[in-house]
């Protein structure tokens, strides 16, 4: 695929590519597909042989399991500037462990997981600083795991909104949620009701101004901060069911 200057920095500041080359780079960029999609749209689904790996460019996605029932849970919402399926790289005989669809418009590309095992297994150090990033990748997911399991949902709710400041911003920052309130909800476990009340009483509090999915922090390093200091174990009613 052809690529402009814009996707070649952006990837040099994503994690999976920040170690590779110019032509490493080039490499990867000349086996990619670009993909546009609609809301609702199907990306791939669970138990699909898995032959490529993704970067959100812009829209939104989700990545889901179905439980026998037919009921959804949301496993992680895909915001632009993110990867999504590398789990699949080292994997012997890749299959999505998910099912991943938009939930609105938006363009992805589609990396070849061939052409970039190739590039790992021809450099040493460009593998051992991929695997670096990967492993500190995973402990943050553990984290997640964690707050979503055994937190309260004020707890699982402004850290969900601590992780969407972006890096290095101490002062005011407004964002908008990417994606419904209701698909938030399912994903944090809470109910849409929860999730409304709590971000009237964040607002209450001074920490949050809110405007429909806009949401608007007047000091992201106090939020910082209330997030880090804000821990309890969950209550039993906030516990979601096995």
């Amino acid at each position: 695929m052809h690529a402009d200057d814009a996707l070649r920095r952006e990837l040099r500041d994503h994690y999976l590519f920040s170690a590779l080359t110019d032509d490493q780079v080039a490499r990867v960029l000349s086996a990619a597909t670009q993909r546009r999609f609609g809301a609702g749209e199907h990306l791939f689904s669970h138990r699909d042989p898995a032959t490529r790996f993704f970067l959100l460019r812009s829209g939104g996605a989700q990545l889901f399991r179905t439980s026998p029932e037919g009921s959804e849970k949301i496993m992680r919402l895909i915001r632009p500037g993110e990867t999504f399926a590398e789990s699949i790289l080292f994997m012997d005989a890749p299959r999505y462990p998910v099912h991943g669809a938009g939930i609105e418009p938006g363009e992805l590309i589609a990396f070849d997981r061939d052409t970039f095992l190739q590039i790992l297994q021809g450099s040493f150090a460009t593998c051992r600083a991929v695997m670096a990033q990967m492993s500190r990748r995973i402990q943050s997911h553990w984290d997640e795991i964690e707050t979503l399991a055994l937190q309260n949902s004020r707890y699982r709710i402004v850290h969900y909104l601590s992780a969407l400041i972006p890096a290095d911003t101490r002062g005011r920052v407004t964002m908008t949620l990417p994606a419904r309130k209701m698909l938030i909800a399912a994903h944090l476990a809470v109910t849409p009701e929860t999730l409304s009340r709590t971000l009237r009483t964040l607002s209450d509090e001074g920490l949050i101004e809110v405007a429909g999915d806009v949401v608007t922090i007047p000091d992201a390093r106090r939020f910082r901060e209330r997030a880090a200091g804000d821990v309890a174990i969950a209550p039993l009613e906030d516990v979601p069911p096995a």
